[in-house]
């Protein structure tokens, strides 16, 4: 929840500083970027939180309060994109099919970590130096 709360502000931070600089006249900003922010920071939520999985004890709890959060940052960097752009997701492009993609993407990233970590838990109980002989 930490995790998410900080992306999504660094989400707001940015896409507001964009805005400025629009405002500023210094670049053009294009009008879907706050969609593009939104998805920038959910993929990179997934990705920290993937790897921040490999350092918890209770896999279980963490994989469900994670799995809140991606829901609760997607639903909320989603609908802070659209008050700020007022434009839906359904006219905001390939935007619609980049969040599916990005949800996916983040089980596959937390089933990969969480098979490392069982596969690293393995073998650090095997004794190397004397195998088990397995039949």
């Amino acid at each position: 929840v930490i995790q998410a709360t900080g992306i999504f502000v660094a989400g707001l931070f940015v896409t507001a500083c964009a805005k400025l600089i629009e405002y500023t006249e210094i670049t053009y900003v294009g009008e879907r970027f706050p969609w593009l922010c939104a998805a920038a920071f959910l993929l990179f939520f997934s990705l920290f939180n993937s790897v921040s999985s490999l350092n918890v004890k209770d896999l279980n709890q963490y994989w469900t309060k994670s799995m809140i959060a991606f829901v609760a940052l997607a639903v909320c960097s989603g609908f802070a994109a659209y008050l700020i752009s007022s434009i839906p997701i359904s006219e905001a492009g390939s935007y619609r099919w980049i969040f599916i993609v990005l949800t996916f993407g983040y089980l596959v990233f937390l089933s990969m970590s969480g098979f490392i970590k069982r596969i690293v838990e393995f073998a650090e109980r095997e004794d190397w130096q004397s195998p088990k002989k397995r039949k």
